[in-house]
C-alpha cells in the first residue's frame, strides 16, 4: 500500500538526489512529471496555464470542475476541512508547492547550509522568493501545530505583494488577526497558534522540497495545478484540464439557465429538460444563445466559440 511514509521517502529522494538549489526541483524533472502540459512554461519548468483561464476559473463550482477531473480519471483532487481568511471570496491560482518535514537538527543545518551558501536566509521564505502574480503558494505543513506556524502577517504580506493571492496552508498560521487585514489574502488554513518558527528545536520545521508533488489532505499537488478554492473547499486542477473545466462549466451554465427559463415559462417539462434534449430543445438553445449574446454571463467571444464547436 502507498503509505505517507513511502510518500515522503521518495520526496526526500528527489530533494536530494537531483541537483537543486535550496531543494527546488530541477526543469527537467519538473517538465517530465507534468509531460501531459503541452502549453507554455515558466523558466522553471512549472506549467503556466494563461491568464484567461485564470479569470474564467472563478465561476466554476467545485461540482462542475470535480465532474471533469472524475471523468478524466482524477478522483481524489478536493482537499476539504479548513479554516479560511475572506471566506466570501473565491481563490484561483497556480500552485507554487512547498513540503516541510519536522526538523531534526543535522538535516535541517544541511539544508539551511546549503541555501546559505546560495545567499538564502530563512528556509520558510525560499518558497515565497518563487511566487510572481497569479501563483498560489501551496504548503504541506503536515498540520504542524505548536511551534510549527512559518507564515505570520510578514510573510502573508510578502505573498500576497507578489501573487496578490492568498495560500492553501496545510499547518498553523499566526497573525491571524494581521493577515485578515490585508484585502485579498483568501487562504485555507488548518489552524491557528500564536508560536513561531525557529528551529531546529521543539516541532520546529525544515522544508524538504519546492515545487516538487507535494500533499495536502489526500491530493498530490503538482507545481502549476490551477487551484480553485470556495465554498470552504479547495480544488487542484491538473494544468492540462484547466481549459476543459472552464470550457464544461461555461457550457452547463448557459444549459441551466435556459432550462430554468424555459421551465418558469412551462415551455418545456422537468422531464424534457432533465432528459437528453431533442433536436427541438437543441434549436430553441442555439437560438437563444445568438438572441441574448451580449446579455449572458459568459463572454460574446466564448459564447461565439461554443457554438462553432457545439457537438452536443
Amino acid at each position: 500500500m502507498f503509505t505517507r511514509k513511502l510518500f515522503l521517502f521518495l520526496l526526500v529522494g528527489f530533494a536530494f538526489h537531483q541537483p537543486l538549489k535550496s531543494q527546488q526541483i530541477s526543469r527537467q524533472e519538473l517538465v517530465f512529471l507534468t509531460q501531459e502540459w503541452k502549453g507554455e512554461r515558466f523558466p522553471d519548468g512549472r506549467p503556466k496555464v494563461p491568464d484567461n483561464i485564470l479569470k474564467r476559473m472563478k465561476s466554476v463550482s467545485v461540482e462542475e470542475a470535480w465532474a471533469v477531473m472524475k471523468n478524466a480519471g482524477y478522483g481524489y483532487q478536493v482537499a476539504e476541512g479548513w479554516q479560511v481568511i475572506n471566506p466570501d471570496s473565491v481563490l484561483v491560482g497556480r500552485a507554487v508547492t512547498a513540503t516541510f518535514m519536522p526538523a531534526r537538527p543535522d538535516v535541517w543545518k544541511a539544508i539551511d547550509d546549503r541555501g546559505k551558501a546560495a545567499g538564502k536566509r530563512g528556509q520558510n521564505t525560499w518558497p515565497v522568493d518563487l511566487l510572481v502574480k497569479g501563483d498560489v503558494y501551496v504548503a504541506d505543513q503536515f498540520g504542524a501545530h505548536k511551534n510549527g506556524p512559518t507564515i505570520g502577517d510578514n510573510v502573508g504580506n510578502a505573498i500576497y505583494a507578489k501573487t496578490g493571492n492568498g495560500i492553501v496552508y496545510d499547518g498553523a498560521l499566526r497573525d491571524v488577526e494581521g493577515l485578515k487585514e490585508i484585502g485579498g489574502f483568501t487562504s485555507y488554513y488548518t489552524s491557528y497558534d500564536p508560536s513561531y518558527h525557529n528551529p531546529p528545536g521543539d516541532l520546529n520545521t525544515m522544508i524538504i522540497g519546492i515545487n516538487q508533488p507535494t500533499r495536502i489532505r489526500n491530493v498530490t499537488v503538482m507545481p502549476g495545478d490551477v487551484v480553485l478554492g470556495k465554498m470552504g473547499v479547495v480544488t487542484f486542477i491538473p494544468a492540462q484540464l484547466a481549459e476543459k473545466v472552464v470550457k464544461t462549466s461555461e457550457i452547463v451554465r448557459l444549459r441551466d439557465m435556459f432550462g430554468h427559463l424555459r421551465l418558469r415559462e412551462g415551455k418545456y417539462t422537468a422531464g424534457q429538460i432533465d432528459a437528453k434534449w431533442s433536436d427541438e430543445i437543441e434549436k430553441d438553445f442555439s437560438k437563444w444563445l445568438n438572441d441574448h449574446i451580449n446579455e449572458l454571463p459568459v463572454p460574446k467571444e466564448q459564447i461565439q466559440e461554443l457554438l462553432k464547436e457545439r457537438t452536443w
